[in-house]
C-alpha cells in the first residue's frame, strides 16, 4: 500500500512539474507584438534592452525605462531629458536576463564596446512580414487585414480609438 502511495505521489509531481516547465516555456515566448518599433529586429523574445550610451534599460513586459538617479534605479514611461537619447539611432542590446540593472557592472563592462555605435536596423523599419503584428508598426493595418484582425482599413486597433 506505501508504495503504491509512493508511485502515485511520484506520478503527479512528474506531471506538475511538467505543466511548470510547460507554462516557463510559454511565457517566455516569442514576444514581437510588445516589442517597441524602435527596438532592433532579429529577436523573436525580449525582456531588457540595454542601453550602453546612457547606462540605461528597457524593460519590455512593463514599457518601463530604468536609470540611475541619485544613486537609485528610477523605473519611468520615458527617459528624462537630460539623457537628450534617441532611441530610434542609439544601440540597444538585447538582455535576456531577470534583473540586469541589480548587476550593472556586468553590462557595463560586457557592452561597453558598443558605445557610440549606430546602424541598427528598428523593428519600425523592417519589411519582413513578422514585425507587421506589432501595432505602431506602418504596416500593422495590412497585417490586420490579412489576418482577420478586426482592422477599419485605417491601421487602428478597430475599437475606434488609437492606443
Amino acid at each position: 500500500m506505501k508504495k503504491t502511495i509512493f508511485i502515485v505521489a511520484l506520478l503527479l509531481g512528474g506531471f506538475a512539474f511538467q505543466n511548470a516547465n510547460a507554462q516557463l516555456r510559454v511565457s517566455l515566448g516569442i514576444n514581437i507584438a510588445t516589442q517597441p518599433v524602435w527596438g532592433p529586429t532579429g529577436y523573436d523574445h525580449v525582456e531588457y534592452y540595454y542601453m550602453p550610451d546612457i547606462d540605461a534599460y528597457y524593460y519590455v513586459p512593463t514599457r518601463q525605462y530604468i536609470y540611475m538617479q541619485r544613486g537609485r534605479w528610477i523605473f519611468g514611461a520615458s527617459l528624462p531629458s537630460r539623457f537628450n537619447y534617441n532611441v530610434y539611432t542609439g544601440y540597444k542590446v538585447v538582455v535576456n536576463d531577470r534583473t540586469p540593472y541589480r548587476h550593472p557592472e556586468i553590462c557595463r563592462a560586457k557592452y561597453a564596446s558598443f558605445k557610440g555605435h549606430s546602424g541598427q536596423e528598428t523593428i519600425r523599419d523592417s519589411r519582413e512580414p513578422r514585425y507587421f503584428e506589432n501595432r505602431n508598426h506602418p504596416e500593422h493595418g495590412k497585417w490586420q487585414q490579412e489576418h482577420g484582425r478586426g482592422g477599419n482599413g485605417r491601421g487602428g486597433n478597430g475599437r475606434g480609438r488609437h492606443n
